[in-house]
């Protein structure tokens, strides 16, 4: 029996700076981890992988390359599976070191195997179905995360079919992919196999795409999509799927229009299930949702007090992002003042091609609260920068309230949207007017400079308004 401050299940970004937090508030600290390898689904399936093939797919495609030179460059059609996955097991395994480095220099004891509560302060770990440790704590973080759902109509045994986890083990490239569910997961993996000049069609239930995006902003994803290759098959369902045995026939997904699409691999990108499963949490009386997703309270706190749970394992938003600093503040909460709580505004980046990023309010969100706003918009196609590096798709589109000129969204689509983002969520954390963006001076040539032409675009719309 070993007794700590600290149990934390799980070593993906929750956990990991979950038990970082702890130490350094000089908490003995225990980390259980069930798989091999460290890092959850952040460093071995999700986050790291995916945007490390995104980029591989990219360079392999010469798709950057295509808006430098005015011309269509040539996919490599020739790109093979060992091509297409070499650096993303490069960074995973990099990570993952990272991680263990990481851990121990903040002296947290790891412990390989699965972990299940025995009772309310203990956690037992097993390895192989034997227990090798049993672990005491006054306060557990469960850090589980989650794995894809399969829905039973798809035959997961089959080499051909995946889920977002199985697509990184692929041996073959394919020939033709179906990719079924329009979220973030699944557009995300539709643009890198269409990237590559595999033929691709996506299957959404819903009318849209991405609806949480700010409507302009994902009109010109999904028209970006469609011009990388993506056939959209939006507001439809599958309603059979059949997969022949011989690999030489393709499989067949007939959709509710009765139109039957054929492809040589499927990927089923249907949401993701909370890992709750063997935790043995349900006998503590620690409550759970149609998926699994934990429920918590502010600062994390299951209906158990001393039993916290973040990161994917308690559903949306189940980001790394997020993860950490939910973390944070629950470590806070059960070992100090626990006062801090997650900034109210938090930035999304989604890596399709091209990349997407938003942080506050959309157009839809404001006029559903009948907020008074104007828009400016600044085009990657006429800012310096992006003529340099050929980028033709990029936007910048800024709202502002319309009497004080407050910011209060901000929405990226192109190249560095993901980083450029921070510009406006710094602003819009701090309370900041137009007026930030009028007086900075960016460096030139860059792509953040279109925050100024931006600026000064809802500054025009508001001197003609007003004239």
């Amino acid at each position: 029996m070993a007794d700590f401050d600290l149990v934390v299940i799980g070593s993906g970004p929750a956990g990991e700076w979950g038990a970082v937090q702890a130490s350094l508030a000089g908490k003995r600290v225990a980390v259980v981890e069930r798989e091999p390898v460290l890092g959850g689904t952040a460093a071995n399936t999700g986050t790291l992988p995916s945007k490390t093939l995104r980029e591989t797919a990219l360079h392999l495609s010469g798709f950057k390359a295509r808006g430098l030179y005015s011309v269509d460059a040539t996919l490599r059609h020739e790109a093979t599976v060992s091509d297409f996955l070499f650096r993303e097991r490069r960074v995973k395994q990099m990570e993952r070191e990272r991680i263990h480095k990481n851990l121990q220099r903040h002296g947290v004891t790891l412990f390989q195997g699965a972990g299940s509560f025995a009772d309310a302060h203990t956690v037992a770990v097993k390895r192989d179905g034997a227990e090798v440790a049993r672990l005491t704590a006054g306060t557990v973080l469960i850090a589980t995360g989650s794995s894809p759902y399969r829905p039973p109509l798809y035959p997961f045994g089959d080499p051909r079919v995946h889920d977002s986890d199985e697509i990184l083990d692929i041996t073959t490239l394919p020939r033709t992919l179906v990719v079924v569910g329009g979220g973030v997961i699944g557009c995300e993996y539709a643009c890198m196999f269409a990237a590559l000049g595999i033929p691709v069609t996506l299957v959404e239930v819903k009318n849209e795409l991405l609806s949480f995006l700010d409507a302009e902003v994902g009109q010109v994803l999904r028209d970006c999509m469609e011009t990388l290759g993506v056939r959209l098959r939006l507001g439809q369902t599958v309603e059979s799927a059949h997969v022949p045995e011989s690999h030489e026939e393709p499989i067949r997904l007939k959709l509710s229009t009765g139109e039957v699409l054929e492809a040589d691999q499927v990927l089923v990108a249907s949401g993701r299930t909370s890992n709750t499963a063997g935790l043995g949490i349900e006998a503590l009386g620690v409550k759970q949702g149609k998926r699994g997703q934990i429920e918590v309270g502010l600062a994390y706190q299951t209906a158990v007090p001393h039993i916290y749970a973040v990161g994917d394992v308690i559903g949306f938003p189940a980001l790394a992002s997020t993860s950490m600093e939910q973390a944070r503040i629950a470590v806070e909460h059960a070992f100090g003042p626990g006062k801090r709580t997650l900034t109210p505004i938090l930035p999304y980046g989604i890596y399709t091609i091209p990349e997407v990023s938003m942080a506050g309010d959309t157009e839809e969100s404001l006029r559903a609260r009948s907020v008074p706003y104007v828009v400016g918009r600044a085009t990657f196609e006429t800012n310096p920068r992006g003529q340099i590096i050929g980028e033709r798709q990029g936007l910048l589109k800024l709202l502002f309230h319309r009497d004080d000129l407050k910011l209060l969204g901000v929405h990226v689509l192109g190249e560095q949207a993901s980083e450029l983002v921070h510009v406006g969520l710094t602003a819009l954390l701090t309370g900041s007017t137009a007026q930030l963006f009028v007086e900075t001076c960016f460096n030139y040539p860059t792509l953040s400079e279109a925050y100024k032409a931006a600026t000064y675009d809802a500054l025009d719309q508001v001197r003609v308004s007003s004239t």
